[in-house]
């Protein structure tokens, strides 16, 4: 005997079953989709964007549309390709690749005049650096922010007696409506430019038979127009949404500062303290965002101060020096002076232990290096005596760019410690131009800290999320530098408040990671006193919420979500036409067939018996 409702409990199992096959399918399909996506994109990894940014007045950097840019790759070596972009090419829009020594504002003019034409630009390094120089700055960096204006030293303003940047050429200083991408690994290149060979040379002047090598480039920026309107922006989502779209970010971080001789930090100075500033610069800038090596333009000022600050403080009878000596590190000052302008602003309101009736004199670094010869010179106001001029930053601020070289074949610690005749100061300059993750910088830095060092070099960009891995470097190598090792437990130093011998008014406490063993396997911690900390560098403009002053910096950040780039083939429009209109074709088939089939289903299919009936 058989019963309709074995029957009913069959169809549901083979229900389920069904579903669990289609869940199969459909999750091997995604996975699949994943696959024939790794097929079809090359991504590429080691890249650096273009980005907005802001002040009262307007904006510069690029960015590309919501989707991304997407145009076919020719490979521009020399000004006469350019030509086939411009003009000749029979497949617009195109993604330029450019070699670096072309990156000049001259060519990237003609780009901008024809951006119908143009979807992007990739831009390769170029090696060696151009020898000529190169400088996306200004001539006159920070113009209308420094000591001299129309009412104080007019006739220093503006650089009206010399262009203290000569090279500069105004370029990071555009806007450009289209991405703008540096290509930062050589092997990526290659496999670029042989895509480009394989599928996009034209023979005689013809064009070139699809598919087609092409370039996707993202990098779209939320802000616009300037900083009065996405600070608005954003306050107005802050104030009244849940969940607020921020548009941009001010730039932002900490200076670093220290005292010769400890001071209560709880309190201000009394107005017979003086004191003598020594002061240099923590950052730098290029055209590309966090590429900033800053070899010559900050690294070489800001390790002479760190070795100048390490000799004084362990010179004889210090303490007896008629006036103290503050070091401060500056952040932002590639940026209208962000990072002086706020501590003298906190100066002026009480908000900073020295006040400015305590400044005695002012000394500051600049560009020490020697690159190319040993005469330094110095600058008095307000007559300059210098009689040469000075090289903005850029992308090319590397090591080399000082002669800051290593002898081939040695491991990365001989390199560490290897005394070169152009650097001294081996180990710093080894761990900020050369490699961050060395042991002499490990030893230094906090536990929690590790993961701010790269293999690389450290980049000295700004940013607006701090502090920066340089900024934490830079602190905790003067701590090492200035500083004492004391004989507290982990716990004290973290909270000396409970040592009576300790005063955290007058001192910093810092446990770290400390040097290796005797064997070379565990760290050996201990705590670092030292009068090193840090301050805010956030422009005053931002605190009260002046977005359009003239007084002080008002740069923003243009915040984005995505930022890639990636090649892969493109069909003609023709082939993409004709496979758009088959899958449609295929959809209304689709439609109708299953139109048809519901409507015969009681023919075509036959319901189940009810359950529960027998038969025999």
């Amino acid at each position: 005997m058989a019963t309709d409702g074995g029957g009913y409990v069959a169809d549901l199992g083979s229900r389920s079953l069904l579903r669990l096959v289609s869940f199969c399918v459909l999750l091997a399909g995604l996975c699949e989709g994943n696959s024939v996506e790794k097929k079809i994109y090359i991504p590429l990894n080691k890249t650096a964007p273009c980005v907005r940014l802001l002040n009262a007045t307007h904006q510069i950097g690029c960015q590309s549309s919501v989707s991304g840019d997407t145009g076919v790759i020719h490979v521009v070596q020399k000004e006469e390709d350019l030509q086939w972009v411009l003009t000749d090419g029979p497949n617009p829009p195109y993604v330029v690749l450019l070699e670096g020594t072309l990156f000049t504002r001259n060519l990237m003019e003609k780009l901008k005049g024809r951006t119908s034409r143009i979807a992007g630009l990739a831009v390769s390094l170029a090696k060696p650096s151009p020898a000529s120089g190169f400088s996306p700055s200004v001539q006159c960096p920070n113009d209308g922010f420094g000591v001299y204006s129309n009412s104080y030293g007019p006739e220093f303003a503006h650089c009206r007696e010399i262009a203290w940047n000569p090279l500069g050429d105004g370029l990071a200083y555009e806007d450009f409506s289209f991405p703008i991408f540096l290509l930062e690994d050589e092997n990526e290149t290659n496999v670029i430019k042989q895509c480009y060979r394989d599928h996009n040379l034209s023979q005689n002047g013809s064009a070139p038979a699809f598919p087609l090598c092409a370039m996707q480039l993202f990098s779209h920026m939320h802000a616009v127009i300037s900083t009065v309107t996405c600070m608005r922006r954003s306050f107005i989502q802050s104030s009244f949404s849940i969940n607020p779209e921020i548009v941009c970010d001010p730039l932002s971080d900490y200076n670093v500062w220290s005292m010769l001789k400890p001071v209560n930090t709880s309190e201000t100075l009394e107005p017979d303290d003086k004191v003598v500033v020594a002061a240099t610069r923590l950052d730098s800038r290029s055209f590309f965002w966090n590429v900033a090596p800053g070899a010559e333009s900050a690294v070489a000022s800001f390790v002479t101060q760190l070795a100048a600050a390490e000799a004084l403080q362990k010179a004889p009878d210090v303490t007896t020096l008629p006036r103290n000596v503050m070091f401060v590190f500056f952040q932002g000052e590639t940026f209208d002076y962000i990072g002086s302008s706020r501590m003298v602003y906190d100066m002026e309101n009480g908000k900073f232990p020295v006040q400015l009736e305590n400044i005695d004199s002012f000394v500051e670094l600049g560009q020490v290096a020697l690159r190319n010869s040993l005469e330094l010179w110095m600058h008095t106001d307000p007559m300059s005596q210098k009689n040469e001029t000075v090289q903005s930053q850029s992308i090319y601020d590397t090591a080399e760019n000082i002669n800051v070289t290593y002898p081939e074949g040695q491991s990365p610690e001989e390199d560490l410690n290897f005394v070169t005749d152009t650097a001294k100061v081996t180990r710093l300059l080894y761990g900020f131009l050369v490699r961050a993750n060395n042991s002499w910088f490990q030893s230094i830095l906090r536990p929690d800290l590790r993961s701010y060092l790269g293999d690389g070099p450290l980049q000295h960009y700004i940013a607006v999320s701090s502090p920066t891995n340089t900024t934490y470097v830079v602190q905790y190598a003067l701590a090492n530098l200035t500083g004492k090792v004391i004989d507290l437990t982990r716990e004290q130093c973290q909270d000396p408040s409970k040592v009576p011998t300790e005063n955290k008014d007058l001192y910093e406490y810092a446990w770290v990671q400390g040097p290796l063993n005797s064997n070379e396997t565990d760290r050996l911690p201990r705590c670092v006193r030292s009068t090193a900390r840090l301050a805010r560098a956030l422009s005053p403009a931002f605190e009260l919420k002046q977005w359009g002053s003239t007084e002080y910096s008002t740069w923003t950040e243009s915040r984005w979500k995505d930022i890639r780039a990636r090649i892969f083939l493109i069909a003609s429009k023709e082939l993409e036409f004709i496979t758009l209109m088959v899958g449609f074709g295929v959809l209304v088939f689709s439609l109708v067939v299953t139109y048809c089939i519901n409507a015969k289903a009681d023919v075509l299919f036959i319901a189940p018996r009810e359950p529960g009936s027998v038969s025999y």
